[in-house]
C-alpha cells in the first residue's frame, strides 16, 4: 500500500536518564543500547534477572466482540479459540506470501494488544481498520499511551518454548544460553516504577545479542519485501498451517508440503579479528559470488560476534562466506531441506 501513514518518532525513554545508559542506533536510538556493560548486562539476563526497555516498539490494540474472528481471517494465526492471557505471533502476508506485517500480543478477554517493530504500528493499523468491514471491531494505535518491556521468564514444566511468541523460541539443539522471555506491555507514564521493580535494566545490545543467539529474526531488519515465513523460521510460532484461508496463504502451504523455500535465514559466526561488525544489509558472498544479505549483528558475551543472514537455500551448510568483508561460518536455522521433509508420500 503507498498511502499507509509514517509513525511519529518514538518518544525518548526516560531510562536513558539511568546511570551509565548510552542510547542505541537507527530504529532502537530511542532506547539504551547499554548501561555500562552490554556482556555484564546479557549475563544478567542469562541468569534470570533484569529486564530490557523496548518501549519504543509501537503498540496496536484490537477491542470488539468480533475481534479474533476478525483477526483470523487476517491473518496467519490461529485467533479463533485463543485463550486469554496466552502469548502468540501472526504475520499479515501479501497475496503472494510475502511478508508485510509482524505482531506479538495477548488477548485478555476483551481486546488484543499487539506490539510491532518501531514505526510500523500506524500502518498496520490502517490497514486492520480498513479491513473491518462490517465486523464489531475497533482498531487503536496506542504506541504514545503504552510501553513495552522484555524480561527473562523460566518455561512452564512440558510447555513448548516455540508455541507462543517468537521471543520465546530457542532454536533446537544449539546448547545455547539464551534465555526465553515475556513482553509485558503497560501504560508508559509506568515505565520509571516498572524499571524500579523490575531492575537491573539491560540494554537492546545484550537483548539482540542473545535474540541472534536463539535465531529469532527481527521483521525488517533481518527481512526484506521478498520474504515468505518459510525462510525465516516463522513457522510454526507465528503460521498455524490447520487454518482455513488467508492471505497469501498458497504460497506458504506449497513452500511447506511440495518445495523448499528459495532463501534460509541462517547464524553467521563471524571472524574477530577485525573490531567491527557488518552493516546490516552488506552482501554476504562465496567466491565472488553473491548470495545473500546480512541482518542484525552483535557481539556475544560467549559466542564472540555474531550474525543472522538471508541466504540463498542452495549455499553448502559448511561454506565459509563472506560478510560484510568479515569471513563467517554459519550455524543452521531454517534446514535448507526443510521442504522435503513434508512432502506426501506417494
Amino acid at each position: 500500500m503507498t498511502d499507509q501513514p509514517a509513525d511519529p518518532a518514538p518518544a525518548r525513554s526516560p531510562l536513558l536518564s539511568l546511570p551509565g545508559a548510552v542510547s542505541g542506533d537507527g530504529v532502537d536510538a530511542p532506547v539504551a543500547a547499554h548501561y555500562g556493560s552490554f556482556n555484564g548486562e546479557q549475563r544478567t539476563l542469562v541468569s534470570g534477572d533484569g529486564f530490557v526497555d523496548l518501549s519504543h516498539r509501537g503498540v496496536i490494540r484490537v477491542s470488539g466482540p468480533d475481534r479474533l474472528t476478525y483477526l483470523h481471517s487476517l491473518t496467519t494465526q490461529f485467533f479463533a479459540d485463543l485463550r486469554p492471557g496466552v502469548p502468540t505471533a501472526a504475520l499479515v502476508l501479501s497475496p503472494n506470501g510475502h511478508v508485510e506485517h509482524a505482531m506479538h500480543g495477548v488477548d485478555d478477554g476483551e481486546a488484543f494488544t499487539a506490539h510491532t517493530e518501531p514505526g510500523q504500528a500506524a500502518a498496520l493499523a490502517t490497514f486492520l481498520d480498513r479491513m473491518r468491514f462490517m465486523m464489531r471491531v475497533e482498531v487503536e494505535d496506542l504506541s504514545a499511551e503504552l510501553a513495552v518491556a522484555w524480561r527473562p521468564v523460566e518455561p512452564a514444566a512440558g510447555h513448548a518454548t516455540g508455541a507462543g511468541a517468537p521471543s520465546s523460541t530457542s532454536r533446537s539443539g544449539t546448547g545455547g544460553t539464551a534465555p526465553v522471555g515475556k513482553y509485558d506491555v503497560f501504560p508508559r507514564t509506568d515505565l520509571e516504577g516498572y524499571a524500579a521493580a523490575a531492575g537491573p535494566a539491560c540494554g537492546t545490545w545484550a537483548f539482540e545479542a542473545l535474540r541472534i543467539e536463539r535465531g529469532e529474526p527481527r521483521f525488517g531488519q533481518d527481512t526484506d519485501h521478498r520474504t515468505i515465513p518459510n525462510e525465516v523460521g516463522w513457522i510454526p510460532s507465528a503460521v498455524h498451517l490447520d487454518k482455513g484461508c488467508y492471505r497469501g496463504q498458497e504460497t506458504v502451504a506449497r513452500v511447506h508440503t511440495l518445495g523448499r523455500p528459495p532463501r534460509r535465514l541462517t547464524m553467521l559466526h563471524l571472524d574477530g579479528s577485525d573490531n567491527r561488525l557488518p552493516e546490516r544489509g552488506a552482501p554476504v558472498t562465496l567466491g565472488e559470488r553473491e548470495v545473500g544479505f546480512v541482518g542484525t549483528s552483535a557481539r556475544h558475551h560467549e559466542l564472540g560476534p555474531i550474525a543472522l543472514a538471508l541466504l540463498k537455500r542452495n549455499v553448502p551448510v559448511d561454506a565459509q562466506l563472506d560478510a560484510d568483508g568479515l569471513p563467517a561460518m554459519q550455524e543452521v536455522v531454517v534446514d535448507p531441506e526443510v521442504g522435503l521433509h513434508v512432502r506426501p508420500l506417494r
